[in-house]
C-alpha cells in the first residue's frame, strides 16, 4: 500500500491507529518481536512503521546525507538535534525517511493519520527539526511496513498478530528496549503467556 493511499479524504480501516504486536511464531524476521503503528488500513491494503527497532544512523547522518549542514555544522549542533530519534520503520523503501509526530507541527505536506498524530515526509519537517521549530513530540523512521490487499487480514488470522488501540506515549517513547512488553501489557498480556499455536476463540 503507497503512502500516497493515505492522503486526502479517506475512510478510515478498522486498523488505523491501532497497534499490531507480533506472535512469537511470526515467521516474517523482518517483523520478529515488533510493534507496529498502523497509519493505514482499506480495502487495498495497509500501511504503517515499526515503532520499537533501532537504526544505526544518527540525525546528524540523515543531515550531513542530505546535504543540509557540512561536517562542521554537526559538530555544533544542538543538544535536541544531535539525540533525535532515528528508528527502523519497516523493510519497505529503506532509504525513505518519514516523521511521525504530534499535530503541533502543520506543513502543507502533513498528513493527518489520527486526532494527535501526523506524519510528514519531506525536507521541511527535517530543516525544523534541526533548527529548533519542530513539533514537541516526534521519531524518524527509515522504511516502512507494507501489505497488499486481504494480506495483513489473512496474517492476523493465521495467529500472525496481536492488535489494539495504539497509544501515544509509546510511539513516541525513545526506550525500545521493552517496548514489546509495555504494548503486550496495554491488552493486559504477559509475554509468557503467549504459545507460539495459540488458536482464537
Amino acid at each position: 500500500m503507497a503512502l500516497s493511499s493515505i492522503k486526502g479524504e479517506r475512510e478510515r480501516g478498522f486498523l488505523d491507529g491501532q497497534f499490531l504486536i507480533a506472535m512469537p511464531g511470526m515467521p516474517d524476521g523482518n517483523f520478529a518481536r515488533s510493534v507496529v503503528y498502523i497509519c493505514a488500513h482499506s480495502p487495498a491494503g495497509a500501511m504503517g512503521f515499526i515503532i520499537n527497532r533501532a537504526q544505526a544512523v544518527t540525525f546528524a547522518d540523515i543531515l550531513l546525507h542530505l546535504e543540509l549542514i557540512d561536517r562542521n555544522d554537526a559538530i555544533m549542533l544542538p543538544e535536541h538535534a544531535r539525540h533525535f530519534p532515528i528508528q527502523c520503520g519497516g523493510p519497505v523503501e529503506q532509504s525513505r525517511g518519514f516523521v511521525l509526530h504530534s499535530d503541533d507541527y502543520l506543513s502543507d505536506s502533513s498528513i493527518p493519520v489520527s486526532d494527535d498524530i501526523s506524519l510528514t515526509a519531506t525536507l521541511d519537517i527535517v530543516r525544523a527539526i534541526s533548527d529548533g521549530r519542530g513539533p514537541n513530540r516526534a521519531t524518524m523512521l527509515l522504511g516502512y511496513a507494507g501489505w497488499g490487499a486481504g494480506q495483513l487480514e489473512l496474517e492476523i488470522a493465521n495467529n500472525g498478530w496481536l492488535n489494539c488501540p495504539a497509544s501515544e506515549e509509546l510511539i513516541f517513547d525513545r526506550s525500545l528496549d521493552n517496548k514489546y512488553e509495555r504494548a503486550l501489557s496495554l491488552m493486559g498480556i504477559n509475554p509468557a503467556m503467549l504459545s507460539m499455536d495459540a488458536g482464537h476463540a
